[in-house]
């Protein structure tokens, strides 16, 4: 490990405190559409948990960089996504179309302080070919793949397409493997039925986390 990255992940670790239930009152209020909304003490403390992780895992992904920022804005929106979603069933334009724009920006500075034009390019590509195939999920299942669905695959194309078109196309296969998991374990319970309608953000959110965490070691 670097030496700088102890003292790093000190830091987003400190963010990650203040602002996990600020994220949770934001998530909480964008579902419900009332700005007076409260999180329970449990769901703050869950996001809070889960930001935690997630900026921990860039610093120890990509260190102290540019691309680091694109990484951990991404983290907290997807916090804050997939809690919306699991809430109303809803990825608010509000969160995706401000994360998309840092990402790229971050990404973009990384190229051009460090040189990573190629990685660069290939996000910007692979952004706007998993966005084209989530418009055709949509149009193919506009019940079961929503338009916030298509943006958000947008967004995971351009932060797991600078790792690689393996690593995208392995977390979109993770992501859609997890939902299946989910609706199978659901209907076995009894907790859902075949037309109960099931939000694709979590677990296309946790597919591209698992890529990451289990592609760690050949990506730093």
């Amino acid at each position: 490990m670097e030496p700088a990255r102890p003292a790093l992940l000190v830091v987003v670790l400190l963010v990650a405190l203040l602002l996990g239930p600020w994220l949770a009152r934001v998530a909480v209020r964008l579902a419900a559409r009332e700005p007076t909304a409260v999180p329970s003490a449990v769901r703050a403390g869950v996001m809070t948990a889960v930001l935690a992780g997630l900026l921990a895992g860039a610093v120890l992904l990509t260190g102290a960089r540019p691309a680091t920022v694109a990484l951990a804005w991404a983290a907290g929106a997807a916090v804050v996504l997939g809690a919306v979603d699991l809430l109303s069933h809803r990825l608010p334009d509000r969160v995706t179309y401000p994360a998309a724009a840092v990402c790229a920006a971050a990404l973009l500075v990384d190229a051009a302080v460090l040189g990573t034009w190629g990685p660069f390019l290939r996000a910007l590509t692979a952004a706007a070919a998993a966005f084209a195939v989530g418009v055709l999920a949509a149009a193919l299942s506009p019940d079961g793949f929503g338009f916030g669905d298509v943006k958000l695959l947008g967004l995971l194309g351009l932060v797991l397409g600078w790792f690689g078109w393996g690593v995208l196309l392995t977390g979109v296969f993770l992501g859609l493997l997890t939902g299946a998991l989910v609706s199978v374990l659901l209907l076995a319970t009894r907790r859902a039925g075949w037309r109960t309608a099931i939000p694709f953000g979590p677990p296309l959110l946790a597919g591209a986390v698992l890529v990451l965490l289990l592609g760690s070691v050949s990506l730093t």
